[in-house]
């Protein structure tokens, strides 16, 4: 059997005591409910959910049950049991009103809202690093990926400005999937920017197995950008699968390396692999330096 949340042993509790005399709940009993409905308001599962569901007509009622409950302390230290008990249950169901307003669809909202703005705000960090890469290298003369760099930028920007806009009618679960695209394209142009670059050749690894751990990563956020690209655009997977297919046996054999404890041969392996997994990102309309 699950244990009772704090909120339903609440409620049992006030359905036992309801019928009995407030002289039947002696001081010390009381004491403890004061304990209790103090933990029911401030720190329960119950007070979670009133702040995360930034409803205003809940967080007025459990305020309301904050102040009700102040007045049972004082008027069980002036000796008043019967009226003390009766503040009590008034504090609780204000509290639980409270609750009853805070609908989990609601907490649910402002949750998705804060991981969207959270997730945003990285992705505008991403672009902007993209964009002064770009600008770095042009200066230095190195010209060979600039087209694919600033085509991945303007699909980078295009596609926060898309999220932003559903995001503003209300459209979350439409939004997400741009940002998330955006993020990830944002990060793999980056990379790939850096590959051979003299930003890259400044990184220094502790050990082999170290670059290899690194070029793992790489691998995986190529990866998800696919997932990403299949599912927001539709993309048909024959386009890319046989790229995805060649990745994948290269991947296989990098481990393989890597667990035998070549991990040079491994980061040369880890990096065919993804190359790979650019050539399927590019097959599906994204061209991203590479």
């Amino acid at each position: 059997m699950k244990p009772l949340s704090i909120a339903v042993a609440f409620m049992f509790a006030l359905a036992l005591t309801a019928g009995l005399p407030a002289a039947a709940q002696d001081t010390a009993q009381l004491e403890r409910r004061l304990q209790s409905v103090a933990t029911l308001i401030e720190s329960s599962s119950a007070a979670r959910q009133i702040e995360a569901s930034g409803d205003a007509a809940s967080r007025e009622k459990r305020n309301n049950a904050r102040l009700i409950h102040r007045e049972a302390a004082v008027t069980l230290q002036a000796g008043d049991a019967a009226a003390a008990a009766r503040l009590l249950d008034q504090a609780t169901r204000e509290m639980m009103n409270g609750v009853r307003l805070a609908k989990p669809e609601q907490v649910a909202e402002v949750k998705a809202r804060r991981d969207f703005e959270a997730r945003l705000d990285s992705a505008r960090a991403l672009l902007a690093a993209q964009q002064r890469i770009t600008q770095e290298k042009a200066e230095r003369g190195e010209r060979g990926s600039q087209a694919a760099a600033r085509e991945a930028t303007r699909e980078i920007e295009s596609l926060i400005t898309a999220a932003e806009r559903r995001a503003a009618e209300g459209k979350l679960d439409e939004a997400r999937p741009m940002l998330d695209r955006a993020y990830l394209t944002a990060r793999v142009s980056i990379e790939s920017l850096r590959r051979g670059d003299t930003l890259v050749r400044s990184l220094t690894f502790a050990s082999a197995k170290e670059e290899y751990a690194y070029e793992e990563d790489r691998y995986q956020t190529h990866r998800m950008l696919i997932q990403v690209l299949v599912a927001d655009r539709g993309t048909s997977p024959a386009l890319m699968q046989g790229f995805i297919d060649r990745a994948g046996v290269l991947r296989t054999a990098a481990e393989a390396k890597a667990q035998g404890g070549d991990h040079a041969a491994a980061v040369k392996g880890m990096e065919d692999a993804t190359r790979e997994l650019v050539r399927a990102i590019r097959a599906a309309g994204l061209y991203i330096p590479g």
